[in-house]
């Protein structure tokens, strides 16, 4: 059966002149478009209700089984204005598929890829005046999936909400692309083997939250978390995955398995592939990290993520010590070099040999 969004449109849009108020500071997160898209998986009807409608607040009756049981999933994804006034997004069917991929650990139902791209596509559509112009600024896309059968009991729901919505944002981080500092966890895990690390669900953000309280006592921006079974291999930070610059060329990064396969860490592996290189994906050691950013074997560190793209990170802090990497952040260094390749073909900017740009508009 296809599924196809229509447009309901909103009979009481934004005005013109409080839209461009919005966009010209719209920070992240704070503001969203005139419309959502929508769509409902029943056990007995599969997928149906399919629409793009008016952005309004969900009815949801207390006893929605994602608010007792958290079975639920989300993407993260832009579009983006070129220059021409077209509007692009980003390898869309790798969110796609990873969205399905999590719907599958979640026990949720699987939506076809075509109807998730057609819902982000006549999102944008619709609100096309609310993708911006300036910098790096885009629309942020946030597709998610959650159980909005009301019961009580442990099994997967027999009705699930699709749904995307749209958030104009401005750069992640407003003061321009700084260091970051990392505090390293040792009382917590983000994910062990045959957990959901792998999927893109609320639970694993919801559970680094009490570390992150944690860094900011430290007086660190992130946190890095360590793998479950031993605690002596790195993961991910947060909300973000890790890599390593070496003094001899390579780019190292943790293996798949516990963290998640992310859209932009793909794109950095091939991109560094092309600057020549030698990519490694493997365990990464904690040691590794701290001995190689003293000694100097390990010369940039930085992290990667839909909202913030590329961000150098600095400095490791841990209970009794911290260590600084040294190259990091600098304007010629390889963590800058991939930003800014990343961010042009996103724009527009240079060209997309991989075919990694769709066009929406």
């Amino acid at each position: 059966m296809s599924l196809r969004f229509t447009l309901q449109p909103n009979p009481t849009p934004e005005s013109p002149e409080r839209r461009a108020e919005i966009l010209a500071d719209p920070g992240f997160g704070q503001y969203f478009t005139d419309h959502m898209a929508r769509a409902v998986w029943t056990a007995d009807g599969g997928w149906g209700d399919a629409a793009v409608v008016p952005f309004a607040p969900i009815p949801m009756h207390p006893a929605a089984a994602v608010l007792h049981y958290a079975q639920e999933i989300f993407e993260g994804m832009k579009a983006y204005r070129h220059a021409d006034g077209s509007v692009w997004t980003f390898r869309p069917e790798a969110n796609g598929e990873r969205f399905v991929r999590s719907a599958r650990r979640l026990a949720l139902p699987e939506l076809p890829l075509p109807a998730f791209l057609d819902s982000v596509t006549e999102l944008v559509r619709a609100d096309r005046v609310w993708v911006p112009t300036g910098g790096e600024q885009s629309l942020y896309l946030r597709p998610f999936m959650f159980a909005s059968e009301p019961f009580l009991g442990v099994r997967p729901s027999a009705e699930v909400t699709y749904m995307v919505i749209a958030s104009p944002v401005g750069p992640y981080f407003s003061g321009g692309v700084k260091p970051v500092s990392i505090w390293l966890s040792t009382d917590y895990t983000r994910a062990g083997r045959g957990g959901t690390g792998a999927a893109k669900c609320g639970g694993n953000y919801a559970a680094s939250l009490a570390p992150m309280l944690e860094a900011g006592e430290h007086g660190c921006d992130q946190v890095c978390f360590l793998d479950a079974a031993e605690g002596r291999y790195v993961e991910e930070l947060g909300g973000m995955n890790l890599y390593f610059v070496t003094d001899d060329g390579r780019l190292v990064t943790p293996e798949l398995g516990t963290i998640l396969e992310g859209v932009t860490r793909a794109s950095i592996l091939a991109l560094a592939k092309e600057m020549g290189l030698d990519v490694e994906e493997r365990a990464v050691e904690i040691t590794e990290w701290q001995e190689g950013a003293r000694s100097g074997a390990i010369r940039e560190v930085f992290a990667c993520g839909t909202g913030a793209v590329v961000t150098p990170v600095g400095r490791l802090v841990w209970t009794d010590g911290e260590v600084l990497a040294p190259d990091t952040g600098a304007e010629d260094s390889v963590t800058m070099r991939l930003r800014r390749r990343l961010v042009d073909i996103q724009f527009g900017r240079a060209d997309d040999p991989h075919g990694w740009m769709r066009r929406l508009v």
